[in-house]
């Protein structure tokens, strides 16, 4: 299956450099959905968490690797979810560029609508495309395996 996943641009980095995602603000449910083996793109709405800066690009494209998410202490109370992702090079895109190529966003004038959730699934025609747009057209088997559940770092995620 294939996801498309909302969070800011600066916390789609730290998931990148450490090998994992969160969504929903580090809810377990959503990433219960996925499997290991699905197609993961981030969207990000803004550059940085909480600005309204309107970035709106795809900023990032993986393959979930994890076989159920895990609880992951930043400290400060937040115990959040996260699932490992085989993280794949890709360039990032302006979503405006391909909202009339994909079935998700096609004729609608009020697009984002459904990226309110958090967790979006797509269908393989939506998230083949993207990959191309995005130039992630290497086999996650080709890439190095991300770091394993990395100590708490020094700042907090979603």
């Amino acid at each position: 299956m294939d996801w498309l996943a909302v969070a800011s641009a600066d916390h789609v980095e730290i998931g990148k450099r450490g090998g994992f995602m969160q969504v929903c603000h580090g809810k377990g449910g959503p990433l219960r959905r996925i499997g290991p083996g699905d197609r993961v793109v981030y969207y990000s709405p803004s550059q940085r968490f909480g600005v309204r800066d309107g970035l709106m690009q795809l900023t990032a494209f993986g393959t979930a690797i994890g076989l159920a998410p895990y609880r992951h202490d930043m400290g400060g109370g937040f115990v959040p979810f996260r699932l490992d992702v085989r993280w794949t090079e890709a360039r990032a895109v302006p979503i405006r560029l391909l909202l009339d190529r994909l079935s998700l966003t096609r004729g609608r004038s009020n697009w984002a609508y459904p990226f309110r959730f958090g967790l979006v699934p797509l269908c393989q025609e939506d998230m083949d495309t993207i990959a191309e747009a995005m130039g992630a057209g290497h086999s996650p088997a080709d890439m190095p395996a991300p770091p394993r559940r990395p100590e708490s770092p020094q700042f907090q995620l979603f």
